[in-house]
């Protein structure tokens, strides 16, 4: 089933209004007809099943069948501080990152980051990354499109994660599977969970003691080296696992 977005004041009671470049893409893509359902989600919560009533040159009328429960939300937000790797490996994190239900996306410039953008490149990279995060969140079927922030520094972004209920760092020289076991076991339904990776080289001594000084948890996540497109991905999926598992005693 197709997915759309919509602004809070696109829905008027029973009937939903597309509108933007969604209506070329329901006329003319999809070919959409009256009578046929889709999905639509608000900006600002809740999910609808809705059925098309009337294509009209500026806009799409949507009739509300049923208000759905929003389930396809992790319930923790994971926030997930990417150190800004090389070429264009954000675009495939931000759309894996989506789809594996995180919350935010933050781009970290660490030590080791060899991509530094100019604030003229950072807004048109920005709105390229929000707009991968958009079409994630729709195929995914997501009940919410995640944010993906303008890039911060790590000092900046640890203050941020002071106050969660969890934060964890992937570095190669923490302590064994056991201990990241643990701290997995740890998060649940309700927490604000933070996990900060690193650029190509992960990150540098000093930013690792300085992230622990500010509640972070080094941990391992094994004895291969993963890249940084692969290493938050990883911690996600985990994560995803776990909090989708807590009905039936979770997965670990």
């Amino acid at each position: 089933m197709v997915h759309f977005f919509v602004e809070e004041d696109q829905i008027s009671g029973s009937e939903i209004f597309v509108t933007g470049p969604d209506v070329n893409h329901i006329r003319n893509a999809l070919r959409m007809k009256p009578g046929e359902r889709a999905l639509i989600s608000s900006r600002s919560g809740g999910d609808y099943l809705c059925e098309v009533r009337e294509l009209l040159p500026d806009r799409v009328r949507m009739e509300v069948v049923e208000q759905k429960e929003a389930a396809m939300e992790l319930p923790a937000r994971i926030y997930l501080f990417q150190g800004l790797p090389k070429s264009d490996k954000m675009e495939l994190i931000i759309q894996k990152a989506v789809e594996l239900g995180a919350f935010c996306i933050v781009p970290v410039a660490a030590r080791r980051s060899i991509v530094k953008l100019d604030p003229k490149r950072e807004q048109t990279r920005l709105k390229r990354w929000q707009a991968i995060a958009e079409s994630a969140a729709k195929q995914s079927k997501r009940s919410m499109i995640p944010e993906v922030r303008p890039v911060t520094g790590l000092a900046d972004a640890l203050k941020e994660a002071a106050g969660f209920g969890l934060a964890l760092m992937p570095y190669e020289c923490a302590g064994g599977m056991g201990r990241t076991r643990r701290l997995l076991k740890t998060a649940g339904p309700g927490m604000d969970i933070a996990v900060f990776i690193g650029p190509e080289g992960g990150f540098e001594e000093e930013e690792v003691r300085q992230a622990e000084k500010e509640g972070v948890k080094p941990v391992t996540l094994g004895k291969r080296i993963l890249r940084t497109e692969t290493a938050g991905l990883c911690v996600l999926s985990a994560l995803m696992l776990l909090l989708e598992g807590e009905d039936d005693g979770g997965i670990f």
